[in-house]
């Protein structure tokens, strides 16, 4: 198995965005999580797609993970995968037609993801693990960084690994919420492969030797 970190920044310094990019990037995460958020669908307001394709400039090697927690999502999927999306993940109770986003962001030739908070249920995709790539357990709440991992993910993320086995889909599990040096251990135990990591990486000195700890505990 091949696990994969990807750092959020929602909590980085923005005054030096392009130093904190860089030292996730030399400390050797896999790719750069960006929370879109629009102060409707979840209680804060972060960056647009504009911001992505800073990024994507400024390092543009780095897969870009785009996290849309937003409402009027069609404008945003066509513009985030313009501007330096290498995948796009969105919520099924954002949208009255969750197929059809899904493949409008297959259509530009990036990862199709898509998350559940943690009271969405597993069977609100059913119908179209034969279409995404990627599913994002949400282990807290979203909106805001910092949160306690929520214990309950635990056995979604194991019911959603075994739906995926059954079915014999190729598909990624990322956990995002709450991961930490204590709960990454049981969360890949559970089946994740991809480890959305904020606070515990951006909160410390040096991003290499965090990113390094939690690589050594992924290999164990």
């Amino acid at each position: 198995m091949q696990y994969k970190i990807s750092a959020s920044i929602l909590s980085v310094n923005f005054a030096n965005l392009g130093k904190e990019i860089d030292a996730l990037i030399d400390g050797g995460t896999d790719s750069i999580h960006l929370d879109v958020m629009d102060n409707h669908y979840v209680p804060n307001l972060t960056f647009g797609s504009d911001f992505c394709k800073a990024i994507h400039q400024h390092s543009p090697k780095i897969n870009l993970d785009v996290h849309i927690m937003a409402y009027n999502i069609d404008p945003l999927i066509a513009s985030f995968a313009a501007n330096g999306a290498h995948s796009i993940t969105i919520h099924p109770d954002q949208t009255v037609h969750l197929h059809r986003n899904i493949t409008e962001i297959k259509q530009h030739n990036i990862v199709a993801g898509v998350a559940l908070n943690p009271a969405t249920p597993i069977n609100s995709i059913e119908y179209i693990l034969d279409e995404i790539d990627q599913v994002l357990i949400m282990s807290v709440n979203p909106g805001f960084g910092g949160q306690k991992f929520i214990t309950s993910s635990l056995k979604k993320i194991e019911k959603l690994k075994n739906l995926i086995t059954q079915k014999n889909h190729d598909i990624s599990i990322a956990v995002d919420g709450g991961i930490n040096l204590d709960t990454i251990c049981s969360i890949k135990d559970a089946g994740a492969d991809i480890f959305v990591i904020g606070n515990a990486i951006t909160n410390t000195d040096n991003y290499l030797e965090t990113i390094q700890e939690f690589r050594t505990l992924l290999s164990r």
